[in-house]
């Protein structure tokens, strides 16, 4: 069963978003969420949240597991470009294209009827007989378990990330240096 989530008009180039795309092209989900989680591009937090979409959308009304889906098939395309100008020498204009990217993602189980297992919770019922007058709680039920507070000690700092040491060391070695080098007179 294929699963489909599309993402149109995105704000970025099809040739940056396609170098992101191209890293989890065939990959299981839960893997391609934590590729995606820690990778430094900007395409990649859109991506994600497209992927976490296409995965709602299977467990939604398939109840599949997500565990049991991966990515068949990534397209990027481009969409429409803004045209704008940028003013040069001489009364000219040069043109400047904005381009957009359209995703197309679609998702397909690995097993094919794997389905999620559902949990059968039914509100429990309380006989007349076994309910106490007044709406009271047993004892038993009534105290909770004492929780012990954790207080958090902040951490000691790295030996020398004083500011002091920093502009000690820092200025003794790249401005000294600078000062020698690019003096407009020889001395």
């Amino acid at each position: 069963m294929e699963i489909k989530a599309s993402l149109n008009n995105l704000r970025i180039s099809p040739r940056k978003v396609r170098s992101v795309t191209n890293l989890i092209k065939g990959m299981r989900v839960p893997d391609a969420k934590s590729q995606l989680a820690f990778l430094v591009k900007k395409p990649a937090p859109i991506i994600l949240k497209l992927l976490n979409s296409a995965a709602n959308n299977a467990k939604q009304p398939f109840d599949l597991k997500e565990e049991n889906l991966y990515i068949k098939q990534i397209l990027v395309e481009a969409g429409p470009s803004l045209k704008r100008w940028l003013p040069r020498a001489m009364g000219r204009a040069t043109p400047i294209l904005k381009r957009t990217s359209a995703i197309k993602l679609i998702l397909e189980e690995v097993a094919p009827g794997v389905k999620k297992a559902r949990k059968k919770s039914r509100p429990q019922i309380v006989k007349p007989e076994e309910a106490l007058p007044g709406g009271e709680m047993p004892q038993e039920a009534a105290r909770e378990p004492e929780r012990e507070m954790k207080v958090k000690t902040p951490s000691p700092r790295p030996f020398g990330s004083s500011s002091e040491s920093k502009k000690r060391n820092f200025s003794r070695q790249t401005f000294g240096n600078i000062k020698k080098m690019f003096r407009r007179k020889s001395i």
